[in-house]
């Protein structure tokens, strides 16, 4: 049990630690697919430097949950890299906190985000929130189904169980799961406010989501909430990766295969990063009001593939 503890605590740690080396990595892809001079690997690691060693700048009429809500951000992503397998099946506390814990981990982060940008009440706060607010409204059902599918596989809601389910299944192109993967894809780029629903990388009033609701933040505080972006993107590649290709992650008990496991998920992540950058580089950002047909097709995508689990039992 003591062993099971100390391995979640690492994986919880390993994931804090290289979420803002997948970042860095994503970044340096788009730049290199699209022509430019890319910025180091690293950059993630000295902006959040550069931002705890600023002084925060608070508007005066700011409550203090416009002050704890990056601490609360920072928590449940960290929280959300724990309940997810990465390198090891062996989680103690994986009964506690099963897929539907996750998506409501997940929604309570949001939820905070979405009360601070209004707290202020700035116009680029409150329109950020709506739209924020919009987008998981879309996108939470569609991600219950995702889990549902590999749920009703493994005759389990928790992780360490789906993952060692589906990694012992003969290899083969299940038509349940592959439906259900596109619909994560589609349901991950929206969740992480990546292109086509949204784009990291604009301030513009028209386009922008995430952005508008941090607009307000400096120093400390925008850098946890960077953070927490960054853990976010490494969490759904971690859960993209325990639900659709878990081969290499370590079985429960099993040390010896820990180094392989570690090789397997950096492996994993690079070229899942650099999909992820290309699929953007060669996507136009949606306008706002087709984001609902975008995440409609990944709940109708996830609602098809558990159906034909259930017509196919496959």
């Amino acid at each position: 049990m003591s062993t099971g503890i100390l391995l979640q605590l690492a994986q919880t740690l390993l994931a804090i630690l290289l979420a803002p080396l997948l970042m860095g990595w994503v970044n340096q892809c788009r730049a290199w697919l699209q022509g430019r001079s890319a910025p180091p690997i690293t950059q993630p690691y000295r902006t959040l430097k550069k931002l705890f060693h600023k002084d925060a700048v608070i508007a005066h009429n700011a409550s203090p949950l416009f002050r704890f809500a990056p601490y609360m951000i920072f928590a449940c992503m960290a929280l959300a890299a724990g309940i997810v397998p990465t390198i090891a099946n062996d989680l103690p506390f994986s009964p506690a906190a099963d897929v539907i814990a996750l998506v409501g981990i997940f929604a309570l982060a949001r939820v905070f985000l979405a009360l601070a940008a209004m707290d202020i009440g700035t116009a680029f706060g409150s329109l950020g929130a709506r739209r924020e607010m919009l987008v998981s409204f879309l996108a939470e059902p569609a991600l219950l189904m995702v889990f549902f599918t590999a749920s009703f596989i493994a005759q389990s809601t928790e992780l360490p169980v789906i993952v060692a389910t589906l990694a012992h299944r003969e290899f083969a192109i299940y038509p349940s799961i592959t439906f259900a993967a596109v619909a994560f894809w589609m349901i991950s780029v929206a969740e992480n406010a990546r292109i086509p629903v949204d784009n990291p990388g604009t301030h513009l009033e028209l386009t922008m989501i995430h952005e508008a609701m941090i607009l307000e933040y400096s120093a400390r505080h925008l850098a946890l909430i960077e953070w927490a972006v960054a853990l976010k993107l490494f969490t759904y590649s971690a859960l993209g990766i325990a639900l659709f290709v878990p081969w290499g992650i370590a079985a429960q008990g099993d040390l010896a295969a820990l180094p392989l496991a570690l090789l397997a998920m950096v492996a994993k992540l690079l070229l899942g990063g650099a999909a992820l950058a290309f699929l953007e580089t060669i996507s136009a950002k949606l306008r706002l009001f087709r984001a609902p047909e975008f995440l409609g097709t990944a709940f109708l995508l996830a609602v098809l593939g558990m159906l034909i689990h259930f017509l196919l039992e496959v």
